[in-house]
């Protein structure tokens, strides 16, 4: 805190009075010098990492997209894979009955969707399930109520 005083000229007698007004300097000193700090350091930081791709190789002329298994949670709990009926017991096997003849089903993405009324508990216990049962790929769906 500052002081002002009186006035040299005249014989005021006032007594000194305190200024209330922040300081900024000493603030703004330190923010310059951490901005120099940061300035110099930031370029420092970033580090390139070095990637090996492979090649980039286009599907066979022939090859047809696979249509992706979707799971349906509607509001009341039950559970549909397409337009069939299933329960949580045999959702893994339904799933991969449902993805054809595939060597393993387990690596073929999975989409699960729920109304938007689905409790949470219900949805994690589809999810649960899926990866108990080595479904590791799973998408998530939702869909825009406007």
């Amino acid at each position: 805190m500052g002081a002002k005083l009186s006035s040299s000229g005249g014989g005021g007698g006032k007594l000194a009075q305190q200024n209330a007004d922040i300081n900024v300097t000493p603030f703004v000193d330190i923010m310059l010098v951490l901005l120099i700090i940061f300035m110099v350091a930031a370029p420092m930081a970033t580090v390139s990492i070095r990637l090996d791709l492979p090649p980039a190789t286009p599907p066979a002329a022939d090859a047809e997209p696979k249509e992706p298994v979707y799971i349906t949670i509607q509001e009341s709990g039950s559970l549909y894979i397409a337009e069939t009926e299933t329960n949580l017991s045999k959702l893994a096997a339904d799933v991969c009955a449902a993805q054809g003849a595939v060597a393993d089903c387990r690596d073929e993405r999975v989409f699960v969707r729920a109304e938007p009324e689905v409790k949470y508990n219900q949805f994690m216990e589809v999810m649960n399930t899926l990866q108990e049962n080595g479904y590791f790929k799973v998408g998530l769906l939702n869909e825009d109520i406007t």
